[in-house]
């Protein structure tokens, strides 16, 4: 029953508070963990081979630090006081969710739309994605960002309660670790195809089921919200493997489907134009509003996972008691 409420708690503590800035952030804390230790394997490898040897340690000293110290840290909490520890877990757990600050990114671009202002939007968008948005018009930046916020419901929401029904708080913050090793080194590029291959392939893993179940319920969450949910899921079915990463397909297109438009296309990188599959079907031109339809499946998923998760917990509770 703990963890039941633990959960919850810590889904509606992210809704409600996000991730203040006055308060330290483990992501932060492991964002430094991994350029230390970058920067000392790079010291003493520099050959693929040595590099690709050091990738496969990466992920484990990481995740499996994160891990080890988020253990070791409720454990002791515990020998004080339980409530000590099940707050911290409550918090802890909160960090590796990011709905509200999901939602916050999408609506800063969407005001800055209804503003008629692009080149504000333009640069609302770049700091949550990686592509050139400099020369991007409204519809390409609604696209942008719906697919931003798609994609994301697995690895700010679904993951991190996924795994912390799992293993609580020390294994939502190894898969946040993993997460985060993904992002700073996971890249297919010259720098980091050797050392970061372990940490994007043990990502995927991660992810590749709870992507599943995030369309699942974003297919669920497009009838509740009276939205097209048979296109939704028909498009899951056809377009989701189409995309490169093994994962990221199965939200968008079920955002896309549920939507009604047509995800992926050209995007450019670094002066680079890289063409993604496409994710549903081109019924009508992107809207703003778009952005907001986005959302609320975003958070209505979200809520029902955390949901399904307390009762899942309980469940468990009450077999093992």
């Amino acid at each position: 029953m703990t963890l039941a409420v633990i959960l919850f708690a810590a889904y509606v503590l992210d809704r409600i508070v996000g991730d203040p800035r006055s308060l330290p952030h483990p992501v932060v804390l492991m964002g430094k963990a991994i350029t230390a230790i970058e920067r000392l394997v790079r010291r003493f490898a520099s050959q693929p081979h040595a590099l690709k040897r050091a990738g496969v340690l990466l992920p484990l000293l990481v995740a499996g630090g994160a891990w080890v110290l988020t253990a070791v840290l409720v454990w002791l909490l515990s020998r004080l006081s339980p409530w000590l520890a099940w707050t911290a877990e409550v918090w802890l757990i909160s960090t590796t969710i990011a709905s509200k600050g999901l939602k916050d990114a999408g609506m800063a671009v969407y005001a800055e739309l209804r503003k008629g202002d692009v080149p504000a939007a333009r640069k609302a968008l770049g700091m949550i994605v990686g592509r050139d948005t400099t020369q991007l018009e409204s519809p390409d930046i609604v696209r942008g960002t719906v697919e931003t916020v798609a994609e994301n419901i697995v690895d700010a929401i679904i993951s991190p309660l996924f795994f912390a029904l799992l293993g609580g708080a020390p294994l939502a913050m190894a898969y946040r670790a993993v997460n985060t090793l993904d992002s700073m080194v996971g890249y297919k590029n010259d720098k980091y195809r050797d050392l970061g291959w372990a940490s994007a392939r043990l990502d995927d893993l991660a992810n590749y089921i709870p992507a599943r179940i995030t369309a699942l319920l974003l297919v669920l969450c497009a009838r509740l919200l009276r939205l097209d949910w048979r296109s939704s899921r028909r498009i899951v079915r056809r377009d989701a493997r189409r995309h490169p990463s093994p994962n990221s397909g199965y939200p968008e297109s079920a955002v896309a489907g549920a939507l009604g438009i047509r995800l992926g296309g050209e995007n450019v990188y670094h002066g680079v134009a890289s063409f993604r599959a496409y994710m549903g079907d081109p019924l009508r031109t992107m809207e703003p509003e778009d952005i907001i339809l986005a959302s609320r499946l975003m958070l209505c998923s979200s809520t029902v996972f955390a949901c399904l998760c307390a009762a899942a917990a309980l469940l468990w509770h009450g077999i093992g008691g």
